[in-house]
This record gives C-alpha cells, structure tokens and sequence, in this order.
C-alpha cells in the first residue's frame, strides 16, 4: 500500500519524476563525498510499509505537493488531504478528538459527510472550542489575538463556525464540569470503526502546511499514521467515549483528565503488526503512567535509539538515557529549537549543563550528564516553526509516536496517545525522517545556547537558588508543570524564551 495518498495526476505518472529527483539528490550528496548519503539508503518512495498502515511526513523532501496556503509548491506530504481522503471515504461514523481544528476544508468535509448521513462528532481542547471570528480582538491574550490575525489572514472561513453552522455536534473539556483537563492534547479521528488516523499533527495550518503570514514557514515538522484495524479503532472509539460521554446536552457524564482513570497499555495487531497503545493521563502513584511504560520500554533498548522531540522534560527519561549511554548504545536526540534550550529541558542534561531559569533558580532534582552527549541535535528549521514530532526508533525494529510529549504534564494532566509499533518496515521510514532531520542540524553546545548561557551568567552571577530552597514561596513542583490548570508546553508551537507565536 503506498505512503500516502497522490497529491496530482496518477501515481504512475508522478514515479518518474519522484525518482529522478531522488536519484539527483543521491548523486549530489555522493558527488560531495557524502558518506552519509551511502549510508542511508533507498528514499521512502522505495521502501515497503506494512499491511494495513501508511505514514506521511509533512516535510518528506521526496514528495511535493501545492500549498492551499501559499499557493507554492513545497516539499513534503500533504497531511490535510490524507486527513480527507479518509473522511470523504466515511459511510457510517466520523468521530475527531483533536486539540485544534481550524482548517476550513476540514471543517466543510465533515459537515457535506454529516448531511449525507454519516454520524459526525468532534471533540476540541476549550481554548480553540469557540469561533473564532466571532472573538474580540482586543479582549483576547497576546497570543490569542496573534492567532486571529493569522487565521483571518487565510480568508478561508472559520472551521469551529463551519461546524457549528453545519451542526456537527461539539464539546471541549470543560464538559465534564471543570476548567478544562490540562490539555485536550489527543490528535486522532476514527473512521467507520475501522480507520484510525494519529499521530503528532493538530489539524490546524500552522501544524500541516505554515503560518498564512509567514511566506518562509513550511509548518511545523509532523507526522500522521493511518492504520486500518478494527480492534485498534475500537480503542480509540472507547477513549473518545469516555470523553464524550452523553453528549452536549445530555448527561452531565463526560470525563478529562485523571476523571477518565485510564488504565494500562493494551495490545492489538494491525494486521500482522502489534501495536501498542496507552492513554493518558494516570496518577503519579499509578505504575501504568506513561514516564514508567516510556522508561520500560527505553531499558529494553540494546544497540540504538533516535529521537524526534517537542517536549523533553522527564527526569526519569535523561537518566534512562544515560544508562543506555553507559551500555554502549547509540544515540541521536534531534530537539525542537524553542524548548531545547529551557531551564526544565532534558537536554540541557544531556550536554552537560547547567541553565538558570529566568528568576535565577535551577531545577530541583536536576542531573546534568558528567560529560555531554555528542548525539544531540537541534534541526535547522525556518524561522517560528518547530519540530513537533514526538517520536522514537528502537533498535530500528519499534517506533513510539503519538500526540504524547515527554513530560510529567503529559503523563499526569493531559489527555495523551501513546503508541508502540513493532514493525521494522515501518521503523525506516522513520529512520529516514530522523536522518533528513539531522543533516544540517546544530550539534552539541550551539551558539544560540552559548549567547543564554552566557546572558543567564549575567544576570544570575553565582546568585543561583534552587527551587526546593525554603522561603522562595514555591513547591517542588518541575517547572513543566506550573501551577495552575495549565501545563507549560500548553500552546505547542510557542517557545517561552522568544514568546514567538506561532499556530499549534
């Protein structure tokens, strides 16, 4: 089964041209005395996948397909139209649960499928749960108002009003009689319980295709998994029950959060594949917590681990690390450029250092590697984009992804998908999207790190306070997880050290 859908003529049509292309690119790295380009091997175009699961990559340099936001032609796949492929196929049932959904073809196809007959229900995160033309401007938060501008700046329509209008029924989080969970963080859609699409991607143009006011942004880097498995859809349809409850306007039964009591991973086989899934978020006392399934199955790595990271802020996760480490194992760690650099990041630990937060305090319980990782990698990316993948290769042989970051707010506030999937096939397409990611990419102590450090040891002096220290007035609670209903990384595609604002 190909990759991904075709994105214009036939498929037959397009191969030369991807070959072509694949083979000049080939050419030129060998022409360079690449050994890189020798090592890594034919183009996803010519690698197989398995029965029953396709991928695509938004910035896949082998495909291209034109930008609905630009108009350009760019590189990589078209995840909007994967996304409706699946739903313009639907003959009984849609149902999404995603953090944001502001793409208005999106919004449209699930409308024209509902007035067809088919059952459509969606459930959002609260801060993008209402119209958004219909906001004040000047009564939103910096970020929110930057939000509008940027989404108004398509002139396409407004995906919540779309729906609402069309009456697709909705609810948010805040159904369950709360605030709101941590986050709504899930990012899948069920199809005829039968189609189960997820991944890392938001369904938002800033997630799948760039900024409508940013003509250099390309999107932020992510993927989506499409898996034909009853058995697995009947999982998915189960979490978004539990979240959906009666619905809007019947009993008041919908559950977030810790209300959903989550249980353990459980086991199905896509075909012959076994995948993996688990559901946040748990109790930190709950030994089925997704940081104790991700430090499990971590341990069970012998010979090589990359990683694709939005979020790295568990302990436990560095120091699983550095056992590997220790064993001999190889390991590449590719870090988005915003959070990589904050004082709660893992990676700091990995290299070896030490950063300050913006109030001169350094992190309780922090334990910074006794020499850094030569393996650490931030990619070069255009400027407010962001790697927003959340994905690891294990012995080339398992891939971990999901909407699940690797911190305690995605374990222990957030609702989360967490996916294992045992498929060497599968494995080297993300292998592959690893390697692109880091060729080029800063290694080691980068300059925009160096210029921190350095700016922190200015301001800071030797005046460092530890978190923990009595009578700084806070708990030991890390820094992902301030106080509040709100996690730190609660707007996925905004970095805390610019306050750059880009679109989830």
């Amino acid at each position: 089964m190909p990759a991904l859908l075709p994105t214009s003529g036939s498929a037959h049509a397009r191969r030369p041209a991807v070959l072509i292309s694949s083979l000049a690119a080939g050419l030129l790295l060998v022409g360079c005395g690449s050994a890189e380009a020798l090592r890594l091997g034919p183009s996803p175009a010519e690698l197989p996948l398995p029965a029953g699961i396709r991928v695509a990559f938004n910035h896949r340099a082998e495909h291209r397909y034109r930008s609905p936001i630009s108009g350009q032609w760019r590189q990589g796949d078209d995840l909007e139209a994967f996304l409706l492929e699946a739903i313009e196929a639907s003959r009984r049932e849609i149902v999404v649960a995603v953090q944001e959904l502001s793409l208005p073809r999106i919004a449209a196809a699930l409308v024209e499928r509902q007035r067809q007959g088919v059952r459509v229900r969606v459930v959002l995160e609260n801060t993008y749960s209402s119209p958004w033309s219909q906001e004040n401007p000047a009564s939103l938060p910096a970020h929110q108002r930057h939000r509008v501008e940027q989404l108004r700046a398509l002139g396409l329509g407004d995906a919540v009003l779309i729906l609402r209008q069309g009456g697709v029924p909705m609810l948010d989080d805040t159904a369950d009689g709360s605030a709101g969970s941590g986050l709504m963080h899930h990012k899948f859609m069920v199809v005829d319980q039968r189609i189960v699409i997820t991944g890392s991607a938001n369904f938002s143009p800033s997630c799948i295709h760039g900024d409508p006011d940013d003509p250099s942004s390309r999107g932020n880097v992510n993927h989506l998994l499409r898996f034909e498995s009853p058995a697995l859809a009947r999982l998915f349809t189960a979490e978004f029950g539990r979240m959906w409850g009666d619905g809007p306007g019947g009993k008041p039964d919908s559950r977030f959060g810790i209300a959903k009591q989550e249980g353990k991973a459980e086991r199905v086989l896509v075909a012959q594949t076994p995948v993996e899934v688990l559901f946040a978020p748990h109790r930190r006392s709950d030994a089925n917590q997704g940081l104790i399934w991700l430090e499990t199955r971590l341990a069970r790595v012998r010979r090589r681990l990359d990683l694709g990271l939005f979020v790295f802020s568990a302990q436990n996760l560095a120091d699983s690390l550095a056992v590997l480490r220790a064993r001999g194992v190889k390991l590449r760690v590719l870090a988005d450029p915003g959070f990589a650099n904050r004082a709660f990041s893992e990676v700091l630990d990995l290299l070896a250092i030490t950063l300050p937060d913006h109030r001169c305090r350094i992190e309780a319980g922090n334990r910074p590697w006794s020499s850094p990782l030569e393996g650490v990698g931030i990619p070069q990316l255009a400027g407010g984009d962001k790697l927003h993948h959340k994905i690891a290769v294990l012995d080339r042989r398992w891939v971990i992804s999901g909407s699940f970051n690797w911190s305690p707010s995605a374990a222990f506030q957030n609702d989360e998908t967490l996916l294992l999937i045992d498929s060497k096939p599968l494995a080297l397409h993300f292998e592959h999207e690893i390697d692109r990611l880091w060729r080029g990419a800063d290694l080691g102590l980068n300059r925009r790190l160096q210029r921190k450090r350095l700016k922190q040891r200015q301001h800071c002096g030797q005046g460092l306070a530890r978190d923990n220290e009595p009578g700084l007035g806070r708990s030991s609670r890390r820094p992902s997880e301030p106080p509040g209903r709100r996690p730190t990384e609660r707007k996925p595609s905004q970095s805390a050290t610019t306050m750059a604002v880009r679109l989830p």
